[in-house]
């Protein structure tokens, strides 16, 4: 899946400038490999009620998706970690997991053509 609007071109650019294109596309790969892991976790965290975990993965997506541009999928997370298990629900999740496959797939597209 991939979304044009998904990356805010302005932020990625400024991090190829900032740490190159090279690092970047290492950087990516390894989101790219992690945020499934974490996308999992959250869902592990809500069905144990372990708050904690649930507010430190959320924490960690939002980050990622901060540093690569991925705004929609930062500002879901971010709600995530400041709603915790009270907000979360099935849609929020499966609308940061649709967020997610959106950025990844224009990460994707800007790091490897």
């Amino acid at each position: 899946m991939n979304d044009s609007t998904a990356i805010d071109l302005a932020v990625f650019g400024e991090l190829q400038a900032n740490t190159g294109a090279d690092f970047v596309a290492e950087l990516v790969d390894t989101f790219l490999d992690e945020a499934p892991q974490l996308l999992k976790q959250l869902h592990q965290a809500r069905s144990a009620g372990d708050a904690d975990s649930f507010r430190r993965t959320s924490h960690s997506l939002k980050s990622n998706g901060n540093t690569f541009g991925a705004m929609a999928f930062a500002a879901q997370a971010r709600s995530l970690e400041l709603g915790g298990l009270a907000e979360a629900d099935d849609a929020l999740l499966s609308r940061l997991e649709l967020l997610f496959q959106q950025a990844a797939g224009r990460l994707r597209e800007l790091c490897h053509g």
